[in-house]
């Protein structure tokens, strides 16, 4: 069963070194919905999305929140910096080659801390 943006928010990711399993497929695409602002990748292992900035520093405090938010959460996206002001991130459960619950949690919060709700054209 999925999850909703909102229940989503509501979890705490969990410690990871492996043993959980691998979201399957149909799983992702499913838990996928309560974050319609991330594209599933076809292989199914991972989540990323894209956001532009109105300019460098903007962008930079972004990043600083997003990775006290990824600290606190124990869980850490791979972060793409480019253009001066474009970040792409991207998510997966390195320790077990694929997408976990605690992916589509980063997610959600990630979100509510860019200050965006949950759309289905992802913007």
């Amino acid at each position: 069963m999925s999850s909703t943006s909102e229940e989503l928010l509501q979890k705490k990711c969990l410690p990871c070194e492996g043993g959980v399993e691998v979201c399957s497929l149909e799983r992702a695409k499913s838990q996928q919905t309560a974050v319609p602002n991330w594209e599933l990748r076809p292989d199914g292992k991972w989540i990323e999305r894209s956001v532009r900035f109105k300019n460098f520093v903007k962008m930079i405090e972004a990043v600083n929140r997003i990775a006290e938010l990824s600290e606190a959460e124990g869980h850490h996206p791979d972060l793409h910096l480019t253009g001066y002001r474009n970040l792409k991130i991207e998510l997966t459960t390195h320790a077990i080659g694929g997408l976990s619950d605690n992916d589509f949690i980063l997610a959600a919060k990630i979100d509510a801390l860019l200050g965006e709700k949950p759309t289905a054209d992802g913007r």
